[in-house]
């Protein structure tokens, strides 16, 4: 140390020592303490600013900070050097070759179109340390070079082997089908050594200043690095490349690093016995993403999975087996296109309904006073419903970029229909002595209203409320049941589907008739009799009559009659078994407004569709004789017969027209009437609770929007994978799919109401019915038919998978859905609702998804022959999994999470969709999802019983603790190795400021370090 203008008076060396900076704004010194248990050394600067200068100076200013800034400037001048030598090799290239850069021409890699492209593991063998008494911790990153471009670019990177100077690594290298690589792709491995903080030989405790960015080698040292090309991996004899670690001045040598191509589909060589006990303790601290690079497409063989499934991440593992073998792990997660496509088919049916629905009630003629002021009011708030769904489809319309919702959306208005993080997370496991696995698991945001809030909990209570409240709102206007409600939205949707198809049969009867062609007569005669008598039957139902007779109490003036008894209907069938002509059908008026009315008349104005059709049977029966008759003679000559046609052809046509002319009348007057008298039931429910009828309804919507479009994906995907197992496809026709759901919300604050919303979205998936049809474009997307409560969805095959289908199926059976929730809390929230709150929501729901699963198990039984179930079940009963479930769900276990461990299994056995969610499918959700991957490695595939917790590891990846920092979060792309240990405690500065939030804070916290530590 020395004056400004003096000799050096005094060396320090500034190893083993740390530096202490006062906080004060006046305090201007520092101190030096060593851990030799020499005195401390006091420093005092002229300000405050040179003193912040001096603790930063002083803190670098030893050998390991002097050697990291070393290394640092070699990675700096490789760089350079590198971004140099692709500038200087463009500067000679001719610009016609410059040009073509573009679209260069270089060497594919062979593989199948729905395999990786590339997969390779690695391993290091004698690494040299800094120091010969330091264990290193290393990892390797991996860097691509395109072959056009010259840039480098960071792909991936492996996890952190820690302790050893050999390290095996168990996560590979996977890029997907379709990543751009070459034969002539580079690829540069960099191998890092990971520090061990608490042994740094300088600590400080000095924060940089803000404008400071850190400095990006902080906790990492380099070792070396090596470069090869793929072509040189995959045209090596072995599939093997071994290389030579150098350090960045290309000087050194500091290991060996081995590289083997993988291919799943084959075995690799050689056992595991040379992994020794210490490596088998190496342990697995960081695992990163291979990301597959956007907008870049490659041929597929299945266009139509691919028309879904969009932008993967893959991971590659090796991991050992119990028997010394290795089994290999390809993990990848995917997004969907169908996250907007559903959601803007749902609305854009939303649209339609309402429109249709609006129109109607205006259709319901003139009213009361009263009764008309309501109608009024309705169609006003409606109005303003239609408008907002409208809106939101339009912003839906315009969204442009990544085809998922991330969780720090979930708020927004525009984006409320459209799932939460939704993708597919899909296991390939390729065992030495076991077939190749596939397991897949949906995981998506629980399907809850955000935007809308929770502040009056969820759909479950609500609806609930709003139903009492209706009960007593019957001096406003009529109360109609729920139940009755869906009746008469069935009827209106039953009579627009079956008006048209009627009039379409009539027309081609009388085509037939025209061409005097027996067998097409027929067989337009049976189409006509089938959907008329459906027809007739929608309105055997006491609402309808009721209605009519409420609607006519809601006309000016109306007068009653005394009610007759209702004939029943074995009086009703015995008229149309006798009428047998068109004059004795007596054409009913429209409902009188200012006379009598009669209860009767609705009776025989849609009993006389019956007899009309009745007399269209009679006439062709008739037609049909006399020319059978007329055909039995023979002798006469052909011009006589051909004459003989063309009367026929007259007769028929001019017979039938009148009937038919009459049938379409009188099923007019039947819809006009049904149509008025649904519309009037459909007033009452809306009235009788507005706006918080409408504010339901759209809720209702979103919860269902998100939970379908999960559903859709995941019977896609089910589908493409079963698609050549006969077992499963005969399960789906004739039994239906199981959709298991497994939910980690807790029963505490807005949790439990995001836990209502979900429970009844899932429940709503009961009511929707799915179709496979044949494709016939290159648009492979599902297409959704139907209203609310009753949807189709159309999912398409190209031609070459529709045949593999069962005849069933391809005549277009509907296939029923079965789904079931089960829930169980296990977050810190969790623990407080237990204590001190209630689960009784979480009993019920799952208590009431038992029995759901126990009948579908039942249907399964009845229906499947026993060979059908996968080929573990003869390890495991299902009746005792399900047995012993009912006494997990009955016992009332805190966290009770055998319960999602028996369900889940229980639904891989039956063939079902595993959907895993949580509030946002991040923490909870990959948590329980890597644990699962594990567990079914060590239970089916004979995983090293030494390497669970390592395979554990290396499967979460970033995740420390069950707690992901925000930035961490895959949806933004941001990654950070530092991790917070907790997310709840909260800044005391603020709490300091009322003694009473202090005591506040000091009790949550402390139950929240109970709840972790339990």
């Amino acid at each position: 140390m020395k004056n400004k203008s003096s000799e050096a008076s005094e060396v320090v060396i500034l190893e083993r020592c740390w530096i202490v900076e006062f906080r004060s704004k006046t305090d201007v010194s520092i101190v030096l303490k060593f851990q030799s248990a020499e005195p401390d050394l006091y420093l005092e600067a002229a300000s405050k600013p040179y003193c912040v200068s001096w603790a930063v100076a002083l803190g670098e200013a030893n050998s390991e900070g002097l050697q990291n800034k070393i290394q640092q400037l070699r990675r700096l001048i490789m760089e350079i050097k590198e971004e140099r030598s692709s500038d200087e090799a463009r500067q000679f290239l001719p610009s016609s070759q410059i040009d073509s850069l573009g679209e260069p021409q270089f060497t594919s890699i062979q593989r199948t179109a729905d395999q990786p492209k590339l997969e390779f593991s690695l391993a290091c063998k004698d690494l040299v340390a800094a120091t010969r008494d330091r264990k290193l911790n290393t990892f390797i990153q991996v860097s691509v070079v395109h072959p056009a471009q010259h840039i480098l670019t960071r792909y991936s990177s492996t996890e952190i082997v820690e302790g050893t100077r050999d390290p095996l690594f168990l996560t590979g290298v996977t890029f997907p089908p379709e990543y751009p690589i070459y034969e002539e792709t580079k690829i540069k491995l960099t191998v890092y050594d990971v520090k061990d903080k608490s042994q740094d030989t300088v600590r400080t405790s000095v924060l940089l200043p803000d404008h400071k960015e850190p400095r990006a080698d902080v906790g990492r040292s380099f070792l070396g690095c090596t470069t090869f090309t793929v072509g040189d991996l995959v045209k090596s004899k072995e599939q093997q490349l071994t290389l030579t670690l150098r350090t960045s001045d290309g000087g050194k040598t500091v290991g060996t690093i081995e590289v083997n191509l993988v291919k799943m589909g084959e075995l690799e060589d050689g056992e595991t016995d040379h992994i020794t006990a210490e490596a088998q303790d190496q342990k697995c601290a960081l695992v990163r993403e291979c990301t597959a690079t956007e907008g870049v497409s490659g041929k597929d063989n299945l266009p139509s999975l691919n028309a879904v499934l969009k932008n993967p991440i893959c991971k590659l593992y090796r991991f050992p087996t119990s028997d010394n073998k290795w089994m290999r792990i390809r993990e990848q997660m995917a997004e969907t296109t169908l996250s907007f496509h559903v959601p803007k088919e749902l609305i854009n049916l939303h649209i339609k309904e309402d429109m249709r629905r609006n129109q109607e009630l205006k259709d319901l003629g003139e009213l009361a006073p009263h009764w008309d002021n309501m109608r009024k009011s309705v169609i006003a708030h409606c109005d303003q419903m239609l408008s907002m769904y409208q809106d939101t489809l339009a912003e839906l319309g315009k969204h442009t970029g990544s085809s998922f919702k991330s969780s720090c959306s979930k708020g927004e208005k525009t984006l409320e229909f459209i799932p939460i993080n939704l993708h597919l997370q899909r296991m390939h496991v390729h065992s030495p002595r076991l077939k190749d696995a596939l397991y897949d698991v949906i995981t998506v945001g629980a399907p809850a209203a955000h935007f809308q809030g929770f502040k009056n909990g969820g759909l479950r209570k609500l609806l609930s409320k709003f139903e009492a409240e209706r009960r007593n709102t019957g001096y406003q206007c009529i109360y109609y049941s729920p139940e009755n409600t869906a009746k008469a939205k069935e009827v209106l949707s039953n009579i627009n589907h079956l008006q048209p198809l009627i009039s379409s049969h009539a027309d081609l009867l009388l085509n037939s008739a025209s061409q005097h062609s027996p067998d097409s007569l027929k067989n337009s005669l049976k189409m006509l009799s089938e959907k008329t008598e459906l027809f007739v039957h929608t309105f055997k139902d006491q609402l309808v009559r009721s209605a009519l007779l409420a609607l006519y109490t809601a006309r000016p003036g109306c007068v009653l009659k005394k009610p007759a008894v209702p004939r029943n209907s074995a009086e009703e069938g015995a008229d149309l078994q006798h009428q047998d002509h068109p004059s004795q059908i007596k054409r009913q008026d429209s409902i009188p407004h200012h006379s009598e009315y009669d209860e009767e008349e609705w009776d025989r104005v849609w009993a006389n569709v019956g007899k009309s059709l009745n007399c269209v049977i009679a006439m062709v029966d008739r037609l049909l004789e006399k020319d059978n008759i007329s055909n039995t003679k023979e002798g006469e000559n052909d011009h006589s017969a051909a004459d003989r046609k063309v009367l026929h052809t007259g007769d028929w046509y001019e017979q039938l027209y009148p009937l038919v002319i009459t049938l379409k009348d009188c099923m007019g007057e039947v819809v006009t009437r049904a149509k008025q008298s649904m519309a009037f039931v459909l007033l009452q429910e809306l009235a009788c609770g507005l706006p918080q009828c409408l504010m339901l309804t759209l809720r209702r919507d979103i919860v269902f929007s998100q939970a379908l479009t999960g559903l859709v994906c995941g019977f896609i995907i089910k589908l493409h994978t079963g698609l050549h197992d006969q077992g499963f496809l005969q399960q789906l026709h004739t039994v239906g799919l199981l959709v298991q759901y497994e939910g980690l919300l807790s029963t505490y604050s807005e949790e439990a109401g995001m836990l209502e919303d979900m429970a009844v979205g899932i429940s709503d998936l009961q009511k929707v019915m799915f179709k496979v049809i044949e494709a016939k474009s290159e648009d492979f997307l599902p297409i959704i038919t139907g209203r609310r409560e009753h949807y189709v969805i159309e999912v398409q095959l190209p031609a070459k998978m529709f045949e593999l289908l069962p005849q069933e199926i391809k005549e277009g059976k509907l296939l029923r859905m079965y789904p079931v929730l089960f829930n169980v809390g296990i977050n810190e929230q969790q623990t407080l609702a237990e204590r001190f709150g209630d689960t009784t929501l979480q009993e019920n729901i799952n208590q009431e998804n038992l029995e759901l699963l126990k009948e579908y198990y039942k249907l399964f039984t009845e229906k499947m022959p026993p060979d059908c179930l996968p080929h573990f079940q003869e390890q495991n009963d299902l009746k005792g999994l399900l047995e012993n479930l009912h006494q997990n769900i009955q016992a009332k276990k805190r966290k009770n999470v055998e319960i999602m461990w028996l369900a889940a299994m229980i639904c891989r056995k039956l063939n079902g969709v595993r959907f895993t969610c949580c509030k946002s499918a991040k923490d909870r959700t990959s948590m329980s999802v890597t644990l699962e991957q594990c567990s079914i490695l060590r239970d089916e595939h004979q995983l090293h019983k030494d390497f669970f917790i390592r395979a554990l590891d290396c499967m979460r990846s970033r995740q420390t603790q069950g707690a992901l920092n925000e930035s961490d979060d895959p949806e933004t792309g941001c990654l950070t190795d530092n991790k917070p240990t907790s997310r709840h405690f909260y800044p005391v500065a603020l709490l300091l400021v009322s003694s009473h939030l202090l005591v506040v804070w000091l009790i949550l916290s402390l139950a929240l370090l109970l709840a972790k530590y339990q």
